[in-house]
């Protein structure tokens, strides 16, 4: 279950007409600051940012699944499982399985959350998109940016 404040930030960004990703990097933070302050670990960075995408969903976040050949199918059916869920209200796991996730997230290193993972994480992610899509993401970022 997120936080109230996390809640509160994501929903303050939809207010501000930000994108949904904008929305959802509430949530990847507030799992940042789960490993960092040692509550669990992760295997990676991309884990985390993965469990904080499928939180956004789950608390209603209008943030689709990735699309066909973007990610593997076995992600692509859970984002979809979180999404509808999320729609649907009742984002919350069985305690059983919430209890089980968080064991098996306890075993796990916290170094999936340093600044130098962050940025590797970044930079990968970077490299993948063409320079148009990098312009464009940073035009737009640029266009909802309070004035300042």
């Amino acid at each position: 279950m997120p936080e109230a404040e996390t809640t509160r930030r994501a929903e303050r960004d939809r207010r501000e007409g930000k994108a949904p990703s904008t929305q959802a990097g509430e949530f990847v933070r507030e799992e940042f600051h789960h490993i960092r302050e040692g509550k669990h670990g992760a295997r990676s960075t991309k884990q985390a940012i993965a469990i904080g995408l499928s939180k956004a969903r789950r608390a209603g976040v209008k943030l689709p699944p990735p699309r066909k050949g973007k990610t593997s199918e076995a992600v692509r059916q859970h984002a979809r499982r979180d999404y509808e869920k999320g729609r649907r209200g009742n984002g919350s796991r069985s305690s059983a399985r919430s209890g089980a996730v968080l064991k098996a997230l306890r075993r796990e290193g916290h170094q999936a959350a340093s600044r130098a993972a962050i940025s590797r994480q970044t930079r990968r992610s970077a490299r993948s998109r063409t320079a148009a899509e990098r312009s464009a993401a940073a035009r737009q970022a640029a266009s909802t940016r309070l004035a300042a």
